[in-house]
């Protein structure tokens, strides 16, 4: 600390951290001396190396210095803004930074903005702003949408952004930048700060936080030192691990038996879907009657609220939980992470590891779990990866079209505007600096018109040009409009789901929401399970669905569209090697390894670089089923693709099925007879000319477009999901998008919305770019088994056709005798 000089660092500072018997690390003074020199600065540092005290460290010292406004001066205004990912970081945020500031007695006002903020306090906030504003990216368009903007950040001196990497490569990301580039002329003299723990490409996350100018500015950038290596290990469980199942039921009471044994457990789940499940089985078996909660974002802001607050005050021992709580949020009593089922990605894994501990000199625990055998070859390359310090790699995106459009009428909504000046301005936004000049005019004319073929509606012309050449809103309901459907996450539409009261059936409290779709597919006396209780199903009225609690012990479940990760190309790559690499088995759990042992000897193993196929015929049927570990989202494109193809060849297909790691098609056809006699070839069949004219003839007969189409026109506020007073249902906006969408077809293929659906599609949907490259790399590569019979590697898939046709409550015992048939077809006659 005596190294330390005053002026970086003052004596109420100097006092604070000696108090706790502390020394500031050598990154947060660094970032103290880059906010001196007006720097704009990321910050990478590991989970529990003071990342956010870093990030604020140079404003808190600034206000305190601040001197005291006279009695005629303005009141300062917002001096730092603080953008978070997740609304439940910014109040953990808000909280942790607090206690300094008190302790210190330092004069600040600190306060958060996210959706759950009352509509009373955000007005009163833009009138008399806190010194600093701790919000989400969507909160950032609505302010800088409104005419007071200029007055509010006029002040601005730092920009916060609290794990960057989570938003770059999304559409939050985009609409992200575009605020950042709106600010940066609101306030020239402001510094952003980027803060993150797992960085894959550090140099896209620099040239975010200053204007680019086609040169590929970018920020300074600190790197923490290295905490202690994580404690990683993986569950060997001592039960059967099944062949196929996302639930990992097998290990439940290992699972508890880790709760119980530490203090606070974080169990992360994928999907909220599998939380709801795995939270329901606990509470089963939850004879100690240990206090377990349940935390995902589809359910009420109170009940998540109450759950955060019990593990800040270290009253519970476990919370099953999904990606609501990935990120930065710091409690010190979580001792434990438990990851049920494949983590999808290393650098996932890496700040869901972080969660616990938060001490930088002390390792983070962790246990993954896998739900089946191919899981635990995924948790292997995982573990191997976050041990040699690996990312998976960076996602390069150029920013969407609907998405800067929803940003062009936002700053119409703010004030009149000249093209050129808001062209000049948007391209200094990163995933927006080689956006060419003709697809920004095409933006203004979509918000202008709707477009060439839809110019002749008047409620598509939102902006109109004024004389002197500027554009403004059209009139005062398109601001508000704007208002009510700003934002780029597009979900399906959700009902409250209200418990019925002790008294009347309709007056209880609101537990959560679930999607439409499932709700509407609901009779009355069906159960369902949610916010960790079983309920019965009573009747739907207006936009809430009305249960009452009930005893019954097979409920239906809730399916949320959404929440499944891709298995990421490093990992997929990952699996491949250690598939290659029987000298690598040995270290697998035993039953994994007798399974691909048995794989060996019934047909072969992937190569590292090569795509097994096999063809066996079964019940009648012929499959073909192919190993690409590319992902669930490549592998369904290539089903579709692939089935057209043999259509076409008169083989006769039937469907398919695909999980992150195998792609099984079946029909009436023998493809072992038809490769052997020359009839298919398997190169021309997996050749990469699929994504040419085959791909745009299947994407103009499925709805799979329209579907895309539906997101895009949202976004892009098109078609507004909500009005004042009133909320369209997903019919209706789909009755709207769908017309819009033929008649756009009909007439205007090249226009805007279209365009933008595509991209999404090929970079999301259909993940186009993974599957170009797989095919590239397999070319001349493939390696055909035809077998008599299932192969031990081909079962999972198959079990994923099996699951697709059982519904009803005896889904599980029907599966569980699907795979136990299989698993005998698939030993009978190994060597």
């Amino acid at each position: 600390m005596d190294s330390v000089p005053d002026d970086l660092l003052p004596e109420p500072f100097r006092r604070w951290f000696a108090g706790r018997g502390w020394a500031p690390r050598a990154h947060q003074l660094a970032l103290l001396a880059k906010a001196r020199a007006g720097r704009s600065t990321l910050l990478i540092a590991p989970t529990g190396a003071g990342k956010t005290l870093a990030g604020f460290l140079p404003t808190l010292v600034e206000l305190a210095g601040r001197p005291k406004p006279r009695n005629s001066a303005r009141p300062p205004g917002l001096h730092t803004l603080y953008i978070s990912p997740l609304k439940a970081l910014a109040v953990d945020v808000a909280r942790n930074l607090e206690r300094p500031a008190a302790e210190m007695a330092l004069p600040i006002r600190i306060e958060t903005r996210t959706g759950d903020t009352p509509a009373a306090r955000r007005q009163r906030q833009r009138r008399d702003p806190p010194d600093i504003l701790l919000t989400t990216p969507e909160q950032i368009a609505l302010l800088l949408a409104s005419a007071d903007a200029e007055h509010l950040f006029a002040d601005l001196k730092r920009i916060v952004l609290d794990e960057l990497h989570a938003l770059a490569g999304s559409k939050r990301g985009d609409l992200l930048a575009l605020g950042l580039a709106r600010l940066r002329r609101l306030a020239p003299a402001a510094q952003t700060v980027g803060l993150s723990a797992t960085v894959a490409d550090p140099d896209t996350l620099r040239r975010w936080l200053v204007p680019q100018d086609g040169k590929g500015a970018m920020g300074d950038m600190v790197v923490a030192e290295a905490g202690a290596a994580p404690d990683l290990s993986m569950l060997e469980s001592v039960a059967h691990v099944p062949w196929a199942g996302h639930t990992a039921r097998h290990a439940l009471a290992e699972i508890y038996g880790l709760i119980a044994a530490n203090t606070t457990t974080l169990v992360f789940v994928n999907t909220r879907m599998q939380a709801e499940l795995l939270f329901q089985e606990l509470w089963r078996i939850n004879d100690a009657n240990l206090p377990i909660a349940l935390h995902h974002g589809s359910l009420d802001v109170a009940q998540r609220r109450k759950v955060e607050a019990a593990m800040g005050e270290g009253r519970l021992k476990g919370v099953v939980c999904t990606s609501s709580l990935d990120l930065g949020i710091d409690w010190g009593a979580v001792d434990l992470v438990i990851n049920v089922g494949a983590p999808k990605g290393s650098s996932r894994l890496m700040q869901r590891i972080g969660r616990a501990n938060h001490r930088l000199d002390e390792p983070s625990r962790a246990v993954l779990v896998p739900a089946n055998r191919f899981e635990v070859l995924e948790c292997r390359a995982a573990l191997e990866a976050v041990r040699a310090g690996a990312q998976d790699g960076a996602v390069i995106r150029t920013g969407a079209l609907d998405v800067l459009a929803q940003h062009v009428l936002g700053m119409a909504c703010a004030a009149p505007f000249t093209a050129d000046e808001l062209f000049a301005e948007v391209t200094s936004a990163e995933p927006y600096a080689d956006l060419s000049r003709a697809d920004f005019d095409d933006v203004i004319d979509f918000v202008a018109t709707g477009g060439y073929a839809l110019r002749a509606y008047e409620r598509f012309a939102r902006i109109r040009r004024m004389k002197d050449g500027r554009w403004r809103v059209a009139n005062p309901q398109v601001a508000q409009q704007y208002r009510l459907n700003v934002g780029t996450i597009v979900e399906a539409t959700m009902l409250k789901v209200r418990l019925a009261g002790a008294k009347s059936r309709y007056g209880g409290r609101v537990l959560g929401e679930v999607e439409e779709y499932f709700a509407e597919q609901l009779s009355p006396g069906d159960t369902f399970v949610f916010a960790g209780e079983v309920l019965e199903f009573l009747t739907i009225v207006e936009n809430e669905v009305r249960a009452a609690r009930t005893s019954a012990t097979e409920p239906k479940v809730p399916s949320y569209e959404g929440g499944k990760f891709p298995l990421s190309t490093f990992l997929a790559a990952g699996v491949r090697a250690l598939l290659a690499t029987p000298a690598r088995w040995p270290a697998l759990p035993g039953q994994v390894h007798e399974w691909l042992d048995l794989q060996r000897r019934r047909s072969r193993l992937p190569g590292r670089e090569d795509l097994l196929v096999e063809t066996f015929p079964r019940g009648g049927r012929h499959y073909l089923v192919a190993y690409p570990f590319e992902g669930r989202l490549a592998h369904r494109t290539l089903g579709m693709l692939l089935t057209r193809r043999l259509d076409r060849a008169g083989l006769h297909p039937l469907g398919f099925m695909a999980n992150d790691y195998a792609l099984a098609i079946y029909g009436l056809s023998d493809l072992s007879a038809a490769v052997g006699g020359g009839r298919l070839s398997l190169d021309g069949l997996f050749d990469a000319d699929m994504l040419g004219d085959d791909l745009e003839a299947w994407l103009a007969e499925t709805s799979l477009m329209k579907r895309t189409f539906r997101q895009c026109a949202v976004i892009a506020g098109l078609i507004e999901r909500r009005f004042p007073g009133k909320e369209k249902n997903s019919r209706q906006v789909t009755m709207s998008t769908d017309l819009v969408y033929d008649v756009l077809r009909r007439h205007e293929p090249g226009h805007l919305l279209l365009r933008a659906a595509r991209a999404d599609a090929a970079t999301g949907l259909l993940d186009i770019r993974r599957l170009s490259d797989m095919l590239t790399r397999i070319r001349g590569r493939i390696d055909h088994v035809a077998l008599p019979r299932v192969s031990p590697l081909a079962v999972p898939v198959m079990l994923e056709i099996g699951r697709e046709m059982v519904a009803g409550a005896a889904n599980e015992a029907l599966l569980a005798e699907a795979e136990d048939e299989l698993i005998r077809e698939a030993m009978n006659g190994a060597a």
